[in-house]
């Protein structure tokens, strides 16, 4: 049986994120000026490895253009809950089947700097191999992260960028040339945080 991190195997990992999801409280933000929305956190089991599955978003879309970030975005009056808006995004985006995902757990709501969003994250389980539909619109590329590569400290950084006539401080996290910044390296940072606290040697 493959280690993955701290003697936790391969088999036992994805048991364990579902205990520590389930037991840890959820900070839930309400600002009534800001939009709410949700995004899915897939994870998947690909040559033996854990990934994580990432968009490029088109240069089309309305909000963040060209940027790469988890599948999601805004509730709309026919979701039920936000889980639905995370499972109608993905489904939208990537054609990923809502049944499809096995659903581990709720991450901390996390707000958006420019674009005056709310994000409820929720980290699910999908198959892999997968057939894929991306949406041409909406969705550039899917792509396909190794954990260990996130995990990386070498693979993080912290920089200020301008967007929108703004210079922001942000997070990022780098794999080949490519670079996760803004809120979706908030929620990626505390992914990875809640992995760490059970992988740790």
């Amino acid at each position: 049986m493959s280690l993955f991190k701290g003697g936790v195997s391969i088999k036992l990992m994805i048991q364990k994120l579902r205990e520590v999801l389930a037991k840890r409280p959820v900070a839930q933000l309400t600002e009534p000026d800001k939009k709410i929305s949700a995004v899915l956190v897939p994870v998947f089991l690909k040559a033996g490895k854990y990934h994580l599955l990432f968009i490029q978003r088109t240069e089309r879309v309305k909000d963040h253009k060209g940027q790469i970030s988890f599948p999601g975005g805004a509730y709309e009056k026919a979701d039920s809950t936000l889980l639905d808006t995370a499972l109608r995004e993905a489904s939208e985006e990537i054609g990923l089947i809502p049944k499809d995902v096995d659903i581990l757990g709720q991450l901390d709501d996390t707000p958006t700097t420019t674009s005056n969003y709310i994000i409820s994250p929720f980290v699910g389980l999908i198959p892999y191999p997968y057939n894929f539909k991306p949406d041409k619109w909406e969705t550039e590329e899917i792509l396909e992260v190794p954990l260990a590569v996130l995990q990386n400290k070498n693979n993080y950084s912290e920089t200020t960028v301008l967007i929108s006539g703004q210079m922001l401080d942000t997070g990022c996290y780098k794999f080949g040339d490519r670079v996760i910044w803004g809120a979706t390296s908030i929620i990626l940072k505390q992914f990875l945080g809640i992995i760490a606290e059970f992988t740790a040697s």
